[in-house]
């Protein structure tokens, strides 16, 4: 398959790149490589793609509609991965929130409408469950109570899919991530804050006084549901991908003292506004429908990012 990827030089788009390039498939990725973190990272990232059978980049922007319809053209899927992500810079910058996450999101979705594109599968977060604490949290649960303007983005592309597939018949496949980490982490994420600041001596700034709970997922199980998604194909989904397994925050730290051989200095904070006391995915509907079946546990993962840390900072 020809599959146009954006977010392709992201944290979950490199990965989900390697994958369909390793089995075969030509991916044209798309992505404007913005400063909202480390562009370095970004950069080299899409140097690790360079070369690759079957891989195309286009620098380019989402919100410019020309550059979408010509990276779409030819395709046989799409993968929209996109977006400005994290919960507390929205709080500074919400216009480049509903720029980029909303309106990118609809160029996405209506050029997949006017090329009639087979698939669109795009990233929706567990963010969307907002303030509602039933866990595990089921696809079919109400998600009209959002914490966040990133959530409110999130539950606003389902709506959108959701028309587009009533309007046009549109096929489209949402998937709620879970507090991914691996590999390549975001420098914004948990992971990579906590491992940077033990290996540098620092106080680890833990929120919620470290009683937060969370399924934390590897980024490999992410991208088998993600590629489950494109093969499958169903005219509409939404789909939680997850662990499945809910983890205590200072387990996950002890993993990470575990990792790097030394124990941290913890500087215990508040809760910090838009955050969830827990999170746990109920992925009973992927496992029926996409054979999803996450195999990484925090026990393993974790230590392979601290690896990954270790060998990319020269530390």
């Amino acid at each position: 398959m020809k599959i146009l990827l954006t977010g392709a030089a992201g944290f979950i788009g490199y990965h989900t790149a390697q994958k369909l390039l390793e089995r075969g498939d030509e991916v044209v990725g798309l992505d404007n490589v913005s400063p909202y973190y480390d562009p370095t990272l970004k950069e080299a990232r899409l140097k690790n793609l360079e070369g690759k059978k079957g891989w195309s980049f286009i620098r380019g922007d989402i919100l410019d509609r020309r550059t979408v319809a010509k990276a779409m053209e030819g395709c046989d899927r799409v993968i929209h991965l996109a977006a400005l992500a994290g919960v507390r810079y929205a709080f500074d910058h919400p216009d480049e929130y509903i720029a980029i996450n909303i309106t990118g999101f609809f160029h996405v979705l209506d050029e997949v409408r006017k090329q009639k594109i087979p698939g669109l599968i795009y990233a929706s977060s567990s963010s969307v469950y907002g303030g509602n604490t039933k866990l595990p949290s089921s696809e079919a649960d109400r998600t009209d109570d959002q914490l966040s303007l990133y959530g409110m983005n999130k539950k606003d592309n389902e709506l959108m899919a959701h028309t587009y597939h009533s309007l046009y018949g549109t096929h489209v496949t949402g998937l709620r991530f879970f507090t991914v980490y691996g590999p390549w982490g975001r420098p914004d994420m948990a992971l990579f804050l906590f491992t940077d600041a033990l290996l540098h001596d620092k106080s680890l700034n833990i929120f919620g006084e470290g009683k937060m709970q969370r399924d934390f997922t590897y980024v490999d199980d992410i991208v088998s549901g993600v590629i489950a998604s494109i093969d499958k194909n169903y005219p509409e989904e939404i789909f939680n991908l997850g662990c499945g397994r809910k983890e205590e925050l200072m387990e996950y730290i002890r993993m990470v003292e575990v990792s790097c051989g030394k124990e941290a200095k913890k500087e215990f904070l508040p809760m910090q506004p838009g955050d969830t006391r827990s999170s746990l995915a109920d992925i009973s509907h992927a496992k029926e429908k996409l054979g999803y079946s996450p195999k990484t546990t925090i026990k393993d993962g974790v230590p392979k990012f601290v690896e990954w840390y270790r060998k990319y900072y020269s530390i």
